[in-house]
């Protein structure tokens, strides 16, 4: 979730294997869907439905719509990516309070997989504000085919993993279930304050000048 900005010069450069890797591990690492584990079983075991295959779906439409039309979306509702940021930051605090306190917010009533793969797995869970706007800060580095390729690298192993987290399950056990939920559920809750705490910062300081 952290954000992360380009610093080399613009390529024109269509399809090169040093820039789709050095892609992939960018995305990867703002993804975290490995370290996301834990979440994904919180939510299931809250009754929740995961699909794979939606959760993959969507995904891969937010990160290449985002790439192509993030800043013109943004600026079509007059909203600045700080309070992007800061709304996303809210939606994860809300499920991390959730993994920690076992508090229900999210109605399960109707958990089919669609809405829930939707919001909040694919976002902000997965695809949050600050993968997005990795995807728009990484195209004044590399070419769009090849941000388009780490993306399909990315939400394959997103599918990969959701997709066997009955065998994560058996492998943590209820009690390593338990102790990971309630650890990351802090971290997560950590990693929400600082993304709201650091864009709210920024929008108050523009407000006052």
């Amino acid at each position: 979730m952290t954000i992360l900005l380009a610093t080399a010069n613009v390529t024109n450069v269509p399809f090169d294997l040093e820039h789709i890797l050095s892609a992939t591990i960018i995305l990867f690492v703002i993804l975290d869907v490995i370290g996301t584990i834990p979440v994904f079983l919180s939510l299931q075991e809250s009754g929740m439905k995961i699909s794979p295959g939606k959760v993959t779906l969507a995904t891969m439409l937010f990160l290449v719509v985002f790439l192509f039309t993030g800043e013109w979306i943004l600026r079509l509702f007059h909203v600045e990516i700080s309070s992007f940021a800061a709304a996303g930051g809210i939606v994860v605090f809300i499920i991390s309070l959730e993994m920690v306190f076992g508090i229900k917010f999210f109605n399960n009533e109707q958990s089919s997989g669609d809405a829930v793969s939707v919001v909040p797995v694919a976002f902000p869970l997965i695809a949050g504000p600050g993968t997005l706007t990795t995807v728009l800060s990484i195209r004044a580095e590399y070419a769009v085919l090849n941000i388009l390729v780490a993306i399909l690298l990315n939400v394959t192993l997103v599918y990969l993993v959701i997709k066997n987290l009955k065998w994560f399950r058996r492998v943590l056990g209820p009690a390593g279930i338990f102790i990971m939920r309630r650890f990351f559920g802090i971290i997560l809750m950590a990693i929400a304050v600082k993304l709201f705490t650091s864009n709210i910062a920024s929008l108050v300081g523009g407000a006052i000048k």
